[in-house]
């Protein structure tokens, strides 16, 4: 989570944890918390304490937080047979070991002797197989899922089967490499698919329009392509944008332009939807029973380039359907919308809730479900 020096400056992460800490709480647990922040290779690093993280939570909790100055050994240990029924103690930051991410078994059976009970709350790393999620499992007693991993799980995969149709996706973000699997599944599921970002102009050119100097992947022309066909051949929709916000440069101080067709003028670069794609998106939103967003439409970080996202974030709002917004960039542009109350479920994990949607098993999730077999 976001820090300026001591200052956390972003809680969501913490306050989506809430329900399943004060549940174990209130049951008497002594509640022994274990996180990473940032990357510090394995390194002990002052900057990346998880001290400002307790001193949070505290406050959020109104109940004492008490900091471990590691997270294995001996004091550790020692701390923890201390506590008494109803305590909370966060560890130091995992990654201060390098063991950590590497699922190192010893690392991992450290870890586990501290507690009877395993909880992961942690949906934004189900996909590393870290000592963390993965290896203590096999180290404890019990091993569950907490109520904020159950809710993703829940609602990731109610995407993935028995989703209400017109089921509609938007896409978006710079790269379609980053986006294959992505769309290769949605192609399996959905009824229409709304393409924005960078990777927009990959399609488009694939289509043999002109996208000035915006960015495309070259390599991958081919790829979107065939992706167009077999769309088509499944009867989905993939929407691309009709009009664009284009700038001489890639800048914020680059003055913004419309265009008003589907060909971008030599020298100018796509860095939005233009205001008809806007409305084209919006109508298909509108219409849908089933919502998935991943990826913005542009440059929302730039004011003059965020008008496509922004539309996109209130159309998503205003929609009575089920809806779910995952990835890092999507959320924070609803962040900024401040629409994220009206929004289904918002995934609290990036790179894990793209892995899920693509059918990938997430490591954290399987070692959990062996353990209940």
């Amino acid at each position: 989570m976001p820090l300026d020096g001591d200052r956390v400056t972003n809680n969501s992460r913490i306050t989506n944890a809430l329900p399943t800490l004060r549940f174990a709480i209130e049951a008497g647990a002594k509640v022994i918390l274990a996180s990473h922040l940032g990357r510090p290779k394995g390194q002990r690093n002052p900057k990346l304490s998880l001290a400002p993280v307790a001193k949070e939570l505290e406050g959020l909790l109104d109940h004492p937080v008490a900091m471990a100055d590691d997270c294995i050994g001996a004091e550790v240990e020692a701390q923890v047979a201390a506590m008494n029924n109803g305590d909370v103690l966060l560890l130091e930051n995992l990654r201060f070991h390098s063991e950590e991410e590497q699922n190192d078994a010893t690392f991992a059976a450290s870890l586990g002797r501290l507690a009877d009970v395993y909880v992961n709350d942690a949906f934004g790393t189900a996909h590393r197989a870290h000592a963390s999620t993965a290896g203590i499992v096999a180290h404890v007693d019990t091993a569950v899922a907490g109520f904020l991993m159950q809710r993703e799980v829940d609602a990731l995969s109610g995407l993935l089967a028995g989703a209400k149709h017109p089921f509609v996706a938007i896409v978006g973000g710079a790269k379609v490499s980053d986006k294959i699997l992505l769309l290769e599944s949605l192609l399996e599921r959905v009824d229409a698919i709304l393409v924005g970002g960078a990777m927009a102009y990959t399609f488009l050119k694939a289509q043999g329009h002109k996208v000035g100097t915006s960015r495309v992947e070259e390599d991958k022309l081919d790829l979107a392509a065939s992706l167009l066909e077999k769309a088509a051949a499944k009867n989905v929709a993939i929407e691309l944008p009709s009009d664009h916000v284009v700038a001489s440069d890639f800048s914020e101080s680059a003055p913004a332009e419309t265009i008003a067709g589907v060909d971008i003028p030599d020298g100018k670069m796509g860095l939005d939807i233009g205001p008809f794609s806007q409305g084209r998106y919006g109508d298909r939103i509108a219409q849908a029973a089933t919502i998935l967003w991943n990826g913005p439409m542009g440059v929302f970080e730039w004011d003059a380039f965020a008008a496509g996202t922004m539309s996109v974030a209130e159309a998503v709002a205003n929609s009575p359907a089920v809806s779910v917004v995952g990835g890092g960039d999507s959320v924070a542009a609803l962040t900024l919308s401040g629409r994220s109350d009206d929004i289904t479920h918002v995934s609290t994990g990036g790179g894990a809730s793209l892995e899920f949607l693509e059918g990938k098993h997430l490591p954290g999730i399987a070692a959990l479900d062996a353990r209940a077999a």
